[in-house]
């Protein structure tokens, strides 16, 4: 079975190196969703201290990522990447639920 969130190497890498530098330990990181910007919706990436059984588990590429339950209907079929440029460096996503994102690219609609 696919997974509900592709992860990409880059995004599998640099999830190993904030958790290995993070001094604590984790389960992993989850992704969701929160209500903000002008387009309703936002990417969250958390620190998994406690896991919610409720959360989709996704283990890949030697990493495991909790989605939120809420957030799943969002962000199925998604993919979950890491870019390291010279001005800015994050997560991205590809969703091909998204119906449109605003001009600064901090939310989406669905």
């Amino acid at each position: 079975m696919d997974n509900a969130i592709n992860i990409t190497d880059a995004a599998a890498d640099r999830i190993k190196e904030i958790i290995s530098n993070r001094g604590k330990a984790s389960y992993g990181v989850r992704l969701g969703t929160s209500t903000k910007g002008c387009n309703g919706l936002s990417y969250t990436v958390d620190y998994v201290d406690e896991v919610d059984p409720s959360d989709e588990k996704i283990e890949d590429k030697g990493v495991t990522l909790y989605v939120d339950a809420m957030s799943l209907i969002y962000l199925i079929g998604s993919e979950m990447d890491y870019q390291d440029e010279k001005f800015q460096s994050g997560f991205t996503f590809t969703n091909p639920n998204e119906n449109g994102r605003c001009g600064c690219g901090e939310s989406f609609h669905v």
